[in-house]
């Protein structure tokens, strides 16, 4: 999907790497690439070099040739071959050469030296790994991660737009699958339905050029975290939990919603009701200057309030954008406070012994009068 040039995004990292003293930034994780050029590659191969003055360099494959000139923010796009009889090497090798090239004339360059989690690239969802070819060709090179998770961390007004997408597609599949959704259905069957959803309604909006769904699909007895999506049936009078991601040409949301053929069972309205009392103190907590690591301990002490103490072994709040989980991170360990313009996905979660339980997720917005939900799909499913 073309969209104009982002501006205040590029304004803000340019500032970011005055105050650090980078000349250029050098990226190859795929949202990072699509962060700073707007192109989302299709092998994660490609590489963009962003200097703080003049224009950026996109480096890719032939192939994506096309792609790259209708998508990319910069007129200044390289091209490698995939294969070249001339040059045995892998095409990763001939993306660094060119890397090099582009970032010669520059004194401080930095690179993301810190990955932490990776997104994933358009066409298979398998991220690339780097060698230390890759790091050895920069020598000297700063560690440019934290400045790019600052920038990310608040969002521009183009990239809400784009996370709205994704959420309205994600909403709308929910939608799809509770007119769907029957008891005795697979798991496996009911994940595909709303990912099909996702995937063929999803890429035919007129706004979006790919959409992708990811889901984690469990029932009843079968509700676990950490656990896969199996041939287990959809259970009546018991719910249905969607642990659900849309990828919309590179912005992300992240759900949990639950469906419930039928009527759930007295534990499940105890357990909906407490859940729903930690969820709306935990949104109520994200205001501009509330901290972080509080908010991750209010909601584990209204868990252990609740009864359960010690869970989820999930995060239970991190931010969204270019990849569906990604900082700020609400940790007791960690510090940083919540600022207007994050993104935040909120997944208080609690699990019965042998299995069962519910998780309530949403994202939202942080304004200057607190957090507005994105999703339209209720949390209450009753």
């Amino acid at each position: 999907m073309t969209w104009p040039r982002d501006d205040a995004k590029i304004e803000r990292v340019r500032a970011l790497m005055l105050t650090h003293e980078l000349d250029a930034l050098v990226v190859r994780a795929p949202d990072n690439v699509l962060y700073l050029s707007n192109y989302w590659g299709m092998k994660g191969y490609e590489v963009v070099v962003f200097p703080r003055e003049g224009v950026a360099t996109l480096i890719t494959l032939e192939p994506s040739q096309d792609d790259a000139e209708r998508n990319a923010w910069t007129e200044d796009i390289r091209l490698f071959a995939g294969y070249d009889a001339r040059d045995p090497r892998p095409p990763q090798a001939r993306a660094l050469d060119l890397a090099r090239e582009a970032a010669a004339g520059y004194e401080r360059v930095g690179l993301e030296l810190s990955m932490g989690t990776q997104a994933a690239d358009r066409m298979v969802g398998e991220p690339t790994t780097y060698t230390s070819a890759w790091f050895d060709a920069f020598p000297g090179a700063a560690d440019a991660t934290p400045l790019l998770n600052e920038a990310r961390a608040i969002k521009t007004e183009q990239e809400l737009e784009r996370m709205g997408i994704a959420n309205e597609i994600a909403s709308a599949a929910m939608e799809y699958s509770r007119e769907h959704l029957r008891p005795g259905m697979k798991e496996s069957e009911a994940a595909a339905l709303w990912e099909g959803y996702v995937h063929g309604q999803g890429t035919a909006r007129d706004d979006v050029e790919l959409a992708r769904g990811f889901s984690l699909v469990w029932s009843g007895p079968g509700i676990r975290t950490f656990t896969a999506t199996a041939d287990r049936p959809v259970q009546e009078n018991e719910p249905t939990l969607f642990e659900i991601w849309v990828c919309a040409d590179g912005y992300w949301c992240d759900y949990t919603k639950n469906l419930c053929p039928g009527e759930p069972t007295p534990d499940y309205w105890q357990l909906v009701d407490q859940l729903l009392v930690i969820y709306d103190d935990a949104i109520e907590h994200c205001r501009p200057g509330a901290s972080l690591a509080q908010l991750d301990a209010l909601i584990r002490a209204g868990i252990a309030e609740a009864g359960y103490p010690g869970q989820p072994s999930h995060p239970v709040a991190h931010g969204v954008g270019a990849r569906a989980h990604e900082p700020p991170y609400a940790h007791q360990a960690g510090g940083g406070t919540i600022e207007a313009g994050m993104v935040l996905a909120i997944e208080p979660g609690i699990y019965w012994e042998g299995g069962g339980g519910l998780r309530l997720e949403d994202n939202f917005l942080i304004t200057a009068d607190g957090a507005e939900r994105l999703g339209t799909f209720p949390d209450d499913f009753r």
